[in-house]
Order: C-alpha cells, then sequence, then structure tokens
C-alpha cells in the first residue's frame, strides 16, 4: 500500500509553529508521506520563534526542498498528493496562487494542487485584511483552495499556546479528512 504524500509548505510569515506542528503530527503517522516545501524565509521566521532548527525539522518529514529547487516532484501535476497545507501562508504567497504567479517551489506547489483539482489548504496569516488580500482570498476559494485562519475557539478552555496550536491542527486535519483524537469537538460533553 502507497503512502498518502502531504506536501506542507511553510511560507516565511509568522506563525511557524503551526507548520512544526502539523509535520509532528504527520512524522508520528506512518500512512503518510511528507513533503516539504520551505526557504530562506521562513528558516529565518524558524529562529526567531523557536527553539528548533531546520535541520531538526527536515529530518521529521520524507522529503525537504529548497525553495528553488523547481524541478523537484512536487512541482509536476503528474506527482500523485493526498493534499498540501501551506501554513503559516504570508499574504505574499497567497497572491502569487491566487493570481498564478507561482515564484518559488511552494506556490508552484500550490498552484499545481489548483490545477489537478487536490485539496489545497491555506492558513493566511495576517491581520487586519485589506481589500486586495479578500480579493485573493476569493480568487482561491473560486479556485477550489480552502481558506483557514487560525482562529480560537474557547469552548475547548484553551489554557496556552499550546493548546491553541492544537485547534488549528484539529481544523486542517478535519478538512484533509484525517481521522485523530487531538482535540475536543463541541458537543463531546454534552453526549
Amino acid at each position: 500500500m502507497r503512502k498518502k504524500r502531504i506536501i506542507i509548505g511553510i511560507s516565511g510569515a509568522s506563525g511557524v509553529i503551526f507548520g512544526i506542528r502539523l509535520i509532528e503530527y504527520f512524522h508520528k503517522n506512518p500512512v503518510f508521506e511528507t513533503h516539504l516545501a520551505w526557504g530562506t524565509e521562513a528558516k529565518k521566521i524558524l529562529s526567531l520563534e523557536t527553539k528548533y532548527n531546520f535541520k531538526e525539522i527536515e529530518s521529521l518529514v520524507d522529503y525537504a526542498y529548497t525553495e528553488d529547487f523547481l524541478s523537484a516532484p512536487i512541482a509536476s501535476g503528474s506527482f500523485k498528493i493526498y493534499g498540501m497545507v501551506v501554513l503559516p501562508c504570508s499574504m505574499r504567497t497567497l497572491g502569487a496562487v491566487a493570481n498564478t504567479t507561482p515564484y518559488n517551489l511552494l506556490t508552484r506547489a500550490a498552484s499545481v494542487c489548483l490545477k489537478e483539482r487536490r485539496k489545497l489548504i491555506l492558513v493566511i496569516r495576517e491581520a487586519p485584511l485589506h481589500l486586495g488580500y479578500i480579493e485573493n482570498m476569493h480568487k482561491v476559494a473560486l479556485s477550489g483552495g480552502i481558506i483557514l485562519p487560525p482562529v480560537l475557539a474557547f469552548y475547548n478552555h484553551p489554557k496556552n499556546i499550546d493548546d491553541i496550536v492544537s485547534y488549528t491542527t484539529c481544523k486542517i486535519l478535519d478538512l484533509l479528512e484525517i481521522e485523530h483524537n487531538i482535540c475536543k469537538r463541541w458537543g463531546d460533553d454534552q453526549r
């Protein structure tokens, strides 16, 4: 049985811990084959926001690619995947995907997902939003992509940042239709 291939893109936006948490989930689950696309800016943010270094993160995935490796398998529509998640997704990355102007491997792989009608989830990281950002989100949604801002939920009584990151991870896994028991669901305590 072939493993389910998942592409994880980490752009140069704040919130790299979201990408790390998803990578950690897939690393523990041998059903998946993970492909990481990220670049220099993402690695800089990693060192600013976390205790991790890029070699540690790359050791948790099956394949890691630099942003300029445009001949990587994930740049082709003939490379079958289960889905792609970009988290965090910068507004530059969103704009490139929305306007079909890929400038690196991450944006090329995301554009391929849209053209091949494969699942693409963009975890956008910006606030407030001006009309240009909203229009780009609209374009991606019209093309079949899913926009998922990392919005807080309070019914699960988050106690720390880890709980907040876990909730977003749950939403991503739900959208990918992957069973998990990471977080409490609304109504679970009412049955």
